[in-house]
């Protein structure tokens, strides 16, 4: 039997995703193994381990949470890819630009996820009435 996430192809996107940041990392020079490095491959896995723990058996709300998650995540390792290109880490550009387009759509898979939720059943807190005196 196969668990619900596993059929997702956003998970799959974010696996091969994944993958290319892990790549990345690797040719990363060696003082930054573990702070840069570490820190977008950590970033990089939190895209597809969150898609799947929301995936299990959530409120639609709950799902949302975890996809926002996810999201917060990828754009971590987007803002990874600009500080290594930055700091001039690898000697081939080509990489961070493939990984660069795959963010790209691996994002809107995201959203196009979040909106396919009950829009109703979102996480929200009800809107303060504020007095007409308040100074704010």
């Amino acid at each position: 039997m196969a668990y619900k996430f596993e059929e997702l192809e956003v998970w799959k996107r974010a696996l091969d995703y994944a993958d290319k940041i892990h790549d990345i990392a690797e040719d990363l020079p060696k003082h930054e193994r573990y702070n840069l490095a570490d820190q977008m491959t950590r970033a990089a896995n939190s895209i597809a381990l969150n898609i799947a723990e929301g995936s299990t058996g959530q409120s639609d709300a709950e799902q949302d949470r975890f996809l926002r998650i996810a999201i917060r995540s990828l754009l971590e390792t987007v803002a990874s890819l600009h500080l290594v290109k930055r700091r001039d880490y690898l000697n081939d550009s080509e990489p961070l630009r493939e990984a660069y387009r795959e963010s790209e759509t691996l994002f809107a898979k995201l959203q196009a996820f979040r909106a396919s939720l009950d829009s109703d059943a979102s996480v929200r807190e009800p809107p303060t009435e504020y007095d007409e005196n308040d100074p704010f």
